[in-house]
């Protein structure tokens, strides 16, 4: 893995990046059109991604409402898993709730989704419930988790 993995703010350039991701990750991935959508049409969405060198890696996405945040989306390519990409993508969205003032931010995983349950735990997150038949392509239960920003 580079040491040169920088994070910024997702541009229009990046979807089609962020889309390939979205496939290699998601049963039920977004698409082309969502993204843009996202980027163009959504006042309250702010996405961050990480690009090693040239190639978009990873991508978190958020809609931030007044002083609340709901994480949208993480995604890292398959081959870059495990370097803490996911967890530096996560803290990144954390930085720029705190810089906006957010107070809250929430966000569902898949109960069967420990690596991901366990990494939002070391970042803070709390159980808050569970979302009955939340995801569609096979309707699992989703796991609300919450942290709250000093």
């Amino acid at each position: 893995m580079s040491k040169d993995i920088q994070y910024r703010k997702m541009t229009i350039e990046d979807i089609p990046a962020v889309v390939e991701i979205e496939q290699e990750s998601f049963a039920i991935p977004w698409t082309m059109e969502v993204f843009e959508h996202e980027m163009t049409g959504n006042d309250y969405a702010h996405y961050v991604v990480a690009v090693d060198g040239q190639e978009v890696i990873g991508h978190c996405g958020m809609w931030i409402v007044l002083d609340e945040c709901h994480i949208t989306n993480v995604a890292v390519r398959p081959h870059m898993r495990g370097n803490g990409i996911g967890e530096a993508l996560m803290r990144e969205a954390m930085t720029l709730c705190e810089q906006m003032e957010v107070r809250l931010m929430t966000l569902e995983v898949r109960l069967t989704n420990d690596t991901a349950q366990n990494l939002y735990r070391k970042l803070g997150f709390q159980d808050g419930g569970i979302r009955k038949n939340y995801y569609t392509d096979d309707h699992e239960d989703a796991l609300v988790m919450w942290v709250e920003f000093k």
